[in-house]
């Protein structure tokens, strides 16, 4: 019986264990000694951690002896290029150790699934903003944001479909969503979690997680008693075929989510930062008292808070119906990746956000094309991003950015 073509690969481990050893080695020991260092100087060593890691994984012992010699303030600069340098090594080691695989000798398909991964990205960062919206404003994580994803879904595909829906335009269906989950925040948050500020509850925490919760069961299980678990899927909004860009090809329906996911990003920057009722937001966020003494109120905002970070889940369901099978259960799917993104990127952080859902997108596309294994390459997709996740919390526990808005 003839072996599989996928096993009829040649491996050489000796080089690639040591280029790989190497990177491990040196990012453990600038990880470590490079917080002692600036903590022995009474510096700054809150990223020493994570700059000392890189540091010593892209240049072995010689960006770290320098950091530890000299001690100089620790800002991006000093690790553009070591995380380039570390990527390139980490590259190599997989290419020795696997030459035959597509990402090592056929530059043009990685080119591809990292395209494929940043426009999925793009709406990973648009859900885990709504999610940190909500946290910025009134302090709680929403544990039914994944559902509120899964509702706009939904909301857009019986708006859209013709046989067993309305038949509406698209654009029609996306603003559907974006109702129908403003209206079940604002609802939410206004009869349930307002008791919870005006200091009714004893441990607003608790009270806010069993409520969310409570929440989450009863969107998921509703929808799946009232529309079944049958996949459901629209066809790409614009009627494109694949758009080519030189020798890549990118699907439509991704291209598309991606665009909406942009202008929904677009549209929220401005109003955050454009108009009274955005800014203040911003206010409330950054301080409640404050903001109450200049005529702000403070409830009203968490309403609204819940409500827009409800709105923007469902939004990214209306954009990404059109490229999965929709079923109640990708609810769960989007909550973990949610809060893997907020983590990743810095709590409360909205730039953070979409970095870290870029982020987590890009790592994802590439684990799943670049897996030797074809088979059980998709079962492990989530695997990938929860290992960057796991690296950023020990290298640097408050996210890529900490907390801003």
């Amino acid at each position: 019986m003839l072996a599989s073509p996928l096993y009829q690969q040649e491996f050489y481990p000796a080089p690639a264990l040591a280029i790989l050893a190497w990177v491990l080695v040196w990012g453990i020991i600038g990880g470590v000694v490079t917080p002692r260092v600036y903590r022995r100087k009474d510096l700054d060593a809150s990223s020493a951690t994570l700059y000392g890691a890189i540091a010593g994984a892209g240049t072995g012992p010689i960006l770290p002896v320098y950091l530890w010699l000299k001690t100089p303030p620790l800002n991006w600069r000093w690790i553009v290029a070591p995380s380039l340098l570390t990527l390139g090594f980490l590259y190599w080691s997989f290419a020795t150790y696997h030459p035959s695989n597509l990402c090592a000798t056929n530059a043009t398909y990685v080119v591809t699934q990292i395209s494929n991964g940043v426009l999925i990205g793009i709406l990973y960062g648009v859900i885990a903003m709504g999610l940190t919206l909500i946290f910025s404003i009134l302090g709680i994580v929403s544990f039914a944001h994944g559902q509120f994803y899964m509702i706009g879904g939904y909301a857009a595909f019986y708006t859209i479909n013709e046989s067993l829906g309305l038949g509406l335009n698209p654009i029609v269906g996306i603003f559907a969503a974006g109702l129908v989950t403003l209206i079940i925040g604002l609802a939410f948050e206004r009869t349930l979690l307002r008791p919870m500020h005006l200091g009714k509850v004893e441990r607003p925490g608790e009270y806010a997680i069993l409520l969310t919760f409570g929440l989450a069961f009863l969107l998921e299980y509703s929808m799946l008693a009232t529309v079944g678990a049958n996949p459901r899927k629209v066809d790409p909004y614009l009627p494109i075929g694949n758009i080519t860009l030189g020798a890549i090809s990118l699907p439509p329906s991704r291209v598309i989510a991606a665009a909406i996911g942009l202008l929904i990003l677009a549209a929220l920057l401005w109003f955050l930062n454009y108009t009274w009722v955005g800014k203040a937001l911003r206010a409330v966020s950054q301080d409640k008292e404050a903001a109450a003494v200049v005529g702000i109120n403070p409830l009203r905002m968490n309403t609204l808070a819940f409500g827009l970070g409800a709105m923007l889940a469902g939004l990214s369901g209306a954009a990404m119906v059109q490229v999965l099978s929709w079923v109640p259960n990708v609810s769960g799917l989007a909550s973990i990746r949610s809060f893997v993104v907020i983590v990743l990127g810095g709590m409360g952080s909205l730039p953070g956000a979409m970095v870290g859902g870029i982020v987590i997108g890009i790592v994802e596309s590439l684990g799943v094309g670049c897996f030797p294994d074809i088979g059980r390459a998709l079962a492990y997709q989530q695997v990938f991003g929860l290992i960057i996740f796991a690296f950023v919390l020990l290298l640097k526990p408050t996210g890529l950015f900490g907390r801003e808005l």
